[in-house]
C-alpha cells in the first residue's frame, strides 16, 4: 500500500497523539451523518465484512446495558465476543472490548495508522475514523460474535455499513432531534434503518412507532416485539422470560433494566445462542455496567447514572421512588448538555429532590447551572456551581450519613465524577 500518511499523522506515537490528531481534523461534536465516505474506505479492505455473528444495536436508551448483557451471556458459554460502543466514561480504550478486556493502546495506534493510510484524501468524522479502526481490530481478532452499538440514529450511522445477522431496537424516545427528526415517528424510522430483509429484528420498545412497524413490513424483516412475541415478568421467585419457544424462570433480579435483559435473551434465542438456565442465573447475579445505577457508596448513598433524556430520566426517577425509602434526604447533582430536553428530563425529579446541586458543563454543548435552574420549581432548594469538581465536593460536604446523592444528566457528568473518585482512591 502506498504511504499516504500525512506529516501530522506521521508524528503520532501514542494513542493520545492519535486522538488529538483525529479530534483536530474533525471535532467530536461536529456530526455528519451518511454512509458514503465510510463505506468507500471500508470496501478498500473489506472492513465492513466483520467476522462471526453480528448484532447491530440501535435505540435511544438501553444500548449499552443490552450489549453488556449479550456479551456476558455469550462469554459464559465460552464464545469470544467483541463489543464496539460509545461514548466512553474514563478511557477511550473502553470503546472496544474483546473478551471483556479493553483493547490496548498499541493496537489502537496500529488501527489508526492503517485507517489513516487507507483513507487517502477522503475526510472522515471522529466517529467514522474510530468506527473503521474498531472494525479493523475486530477483523484482526476474529471473535465469534461482534456486538456493534449504533452511535446516532441508525439508517445513516457509520456502523450501518455492516450486514448484521440480527438487529436490535431497544427504545425510541426524543433525543438528537436536530439530526433524527422532531417526533418519535421520524426518530423511529431512522433507528429502524438497522433492520435487514429476512433477518430478525428484536424491538424492546413497548410503544412502537408506526414508522418502525411499516418499515419492517416494507423490507420483510422478521420482527420480534416485546409484549407480543416475547414477554417478561417479576414474581417473588425472581425474573421470568418467555421467548418465542423457550423460557427462563426464577432468575436473579438486577439493576440492569429487565426490559433490556429480555430483549437480549430474545436476540440470542433467534440466533440459537440462548444460554442455559444455570448460565443465565450466573450472569444476572453479577450483571452491571459502569455509570448505570452505579453505587459509589451506600452510607451515605452515592449513586451515578448516565440518564440524559426524558425516557432514561423517567426510569431513574422510578427507581429512586424505591431507593429513597432507605434514606432521610435526596440530593441531586446534575450537569447536562444544552441540546437535550432539560425541562422534561428534570421534571420526574421535582417531587423527589430535597436539594439540587446544579453544575456548569464545559464546552460548546455544555449547559450552565442557571439553564437548569430555569426548569425547576421556584421554591426548590438549590446551589449552583461553575464547575463539576467544586459542585461534587460541596455536595459531598453537605451529606449526612443517612442522605442519598444521585449524580446524573450526562455521560460527561458521570465520567468526570468517576475520574475524581479514581483520583481520590489512588
Amino acid at each position: 500500500m502506498t504511504n499516504f500518511l500525512s506529516p501530522a499523522s506521521q508524528s503520532c506515537q501514542t494513542l493520545t497523539d492519535w486522538l488529538c490528531y483525529i479530534e483536530q481534523k474533525h471535532p467530536q461534536h461536529q456530526i455528519e451523518l451518511g454512509l458514503g465516505r465510510v463505506l468507500n474506505i471500508a470496501q478498500r479492505a473489506d472492513l465492513h465484512l466483520l467476522p462471526g455473528k453480528k448484532i447491530l444495536i440501535a435505540g435511544t436508551n438501553g444500548k449499552g446495558t443490552t450489549a453488556r448483557t449479550l456479551e456476558q451471556l455469550c462469554a459464559v458459554q465460552g464464545l469470544s465476543v467483541g463489543v464496539y460502543s460509545s461514548p466512553h466514561l474514563l478511557q477511550f480504550n473502553e470503546r472496544l472490548r474483546i473478551n471483556g478486556e479493553d483493547v490496548a493502546d498499541s493496537l489502537w495506534c496500529e488501527a489508526f495508522a492503517f485507517i489513516e493510510q487507507l483513507r487517502g484524501d477522503i475526510e472522515l468524522t471522529y466517529f467514522e475514523f474510530t468506527t473503521l479502526a474498531s472494525f479493523y481490530l475486530l477483523k484482526q481478532q476474529q471473535p465469534d460474535l461482534c456486538l456493534i452499538e449504533v452511535g446516532l440514529g441508525g439508517r445513516l450511522d457509520a456502523t450501518n455499513i455492516i450486514e448484521p445477522d440480527l438487529s436490535i431496537l431497544t427504545t425510541v424516545d426524543l433525543d438528537h432531534q436536530d439530526y433524527l427528526g422532531p417526533d418519535r415517528e421520524s426518530i423511529g424510522r431512522e433507528k429502524a434503518g438497522v433492520f435487514r430483509t429476512n433477518k430478525p429484528a428484536v424491538v424492546g420498545e413497548t410503544d412502537i412507532p408506526q414508522s418502525v412497524l411499516k418499515y419492517s413490513q416494507d423490507i420483510q424483516a422478521q420482527l420480534l416485539c416485546i409484549n407480543a412475541d416475547y414477554h417478561y415478568s417479576i414474581t417473588d421467585s425472581g425474573f421470568h422470560w418467555q421467548g418465542v419457544q423457550s423460557r427462563l424462570e426464577a432468575l436473579p433480579l438486577t439493576a440492569v433494566p429487565l426490559q433490556n435483559i429480555a430483549t437480549a435473551f430474545t436476540a440470542l434465542e433467534a440466533l440459537a445462542l440462548l444460554p442455559s438456565q444455570q448460565q443465565a442465573s450466573q450472569v444476572l447475579a453479577e450483571l452491571s455496567l459502569p455509570g448505570r445505577m452505579h453505587w459509589l457508596s451506600k452510607t451515605p448513598g452515592i449513586l451515578l447514572d448516565v440518564a440524559h433524556n426524558p425516557q432514561s430520566a423517567g426510569y431513574l426517577a422510578a427507581q429512586l421512588q424505591f431507593i429513597k425509602a432507605g434514606y432521610a434526604r435526596v440530593h441531586l447533582l446534575v450537569g447536562m448538555l444544552k441540546d437535550k430536553d432539560i425541562q422534561q428530563s428534570l421534571a420526574p425529579f421535582h417531587q423527589l429532590a430535597d436539594r439540587w446541586h446544579l453544575v456548569d458543563l464545559p464546552g460548546a454543548r455544555g449547559a450552565s447551572a442557571n439553564m437548569l435552574l430555569e426548569q425547576l420549581p421556584t421554591q426548590c432548594s438549590y446551589s449552583c456551581y461553575s464547575d463539576l469538581e467544586s459542585g461534587y465536593q460541596k455536595a459531598l460536604l453537605s451529606l449526612q450519613a443517612n442522605d442519598l446523592l444521585v449524580i446524573f444528566g450526562s455521560f460527561v457528568t458521570v465520567s468526570a465524577v468517576l475520574a475524581l473518585q479514581k483520583e481520590t482512591d489512588v
